[in-house]
């Protein structure tokens, strides 16, 4: 029969089930390393199982553990929903909700807007961060994810914000000095800024080949703020979304009707913290502003 264990053994497991590394998450939980380890040995002798593989690269979960996880995450979700209900706040909303989101998206769209919902919620934490890459709610990486992918799998309540339309943009500097574009058969010829092949995150992103494949670029980022300001700065063609370009009048679109690459934003939230009043109203912050916004991810600018 298992002995009694207590809820900071469960915290413990949790911590370092999503870090995959005791000291990481012993910094993450403020204690000292040691004493992190004695909780988790402690929490496996409780139960009478090992929930870990200790490697020397660090720590992965055993078939029990990943059973365990489910409900320790479930439980997590239900004290959080009951401290919440406790606290009583009357309508005001208090908390951390760290947003993760591609660079694009989180620097031009969302930070622009989002400090309006801390001005309603004074006593909210707002975190944005913004990078080129993808967030693990599971691993408590972020409260909320825009996701360029709907995900496949998981605990995880997926929600699609919009589609949202991309083209070809060059400034009007690049173009005085080059060979005019007539067609696709020209592009060839042009200097491209595009991706890091090995640091492209997810195939969505992978847009030249649906272009031409005769296509290559000169420079490569993994930020797409970064490709944005060097097409800005003249240094080539890139792909970019529309509503990255809405208002640059220096920018032009390229063969609009040849070239009109479509995808979609996604927004993600943990099946257990989905019911949390503050994500529940961040959430619906984030779409309603993209729903207020919608010709943005739609329109020509050009």
């Amino acid at each position: 029969m298992a002995e009694r264990f207590d809820w900071d053994d469960l915290q413990s497991f949790l911590a370092v089930a999503r870090s995959g590394r005791l000291t990481l998450a012993a910094r993450r939980m403020g204690v000292d390393h040691t004493t992190l380890g004695r909780r988790l040995t402690g929490l496996e002798r409780a139960l009478g199982t090992n929930l870990f593989e200790r490697h020397a690269t660090g720590y992965s979960l055993t078939q029990q553990g990943e059973r365990l996880l489910a409900n320790a995450e479930a439980m997590e979700g239900m004290a959080l929903s009951i401290m919440e209900d406790l606290a009583g706040s009357g309508g005001s909303l208090s908390g951390a909700v760290r947003i993760g989101a591609p660079d694009g998206f989180g620097s031009f769209f969302l930070a622009p807007r989002i400090g309006r919902l801390g001005q309603q919620h004074p006593d909210l934490e707002l975190q944005l961060v913004a990078m080129p890459r993808l967030f693990s709610l599971s691993k408590r990486e972020a409260d909320i994810a825009i996701s360029v992918a709907q995900p496949e799998a998981g605990r995880l309540h997926a929600r699609k914000l919009t589609d949202y339309e991309l083209g070809l943009y060059a400034a009007r500097s690049y173009l005085d000095q080059g060979p005019p574009i007539t067609g696709i058969g020209d592009l060839p010829g042009h200097r491209f800024i595009s991706y890091i092949d090995d640091l492209v995150y997810t195939p969505e992103l992978d847009y030249l080949p649906q272009i031409s494949r005769d296509i290559r670029p000169s420079l490569k980022s993994a930020s797409l703020v970064a490709q944005f300001r060097a097409v800005q700065a003249g240094a080539g063609i890139a792909v970019l979304p529309c509503f990255l370009v809405a208002g640059e009048t220096d920018l032009v679109r390229l063969l609009p009707q040849e070239v009109r690459l479509i995808r979609t934003f996604w927004l993600l939230v943990h099946s257990d913290l989905r019911h949390l009043s503050r994500i529940r109203v961040t959430a619906e912050f984030i779409a309603e502003e993209v729903r207020r916004n919608s010709r943005l991810f739609h329109a020509d600018h050009g």
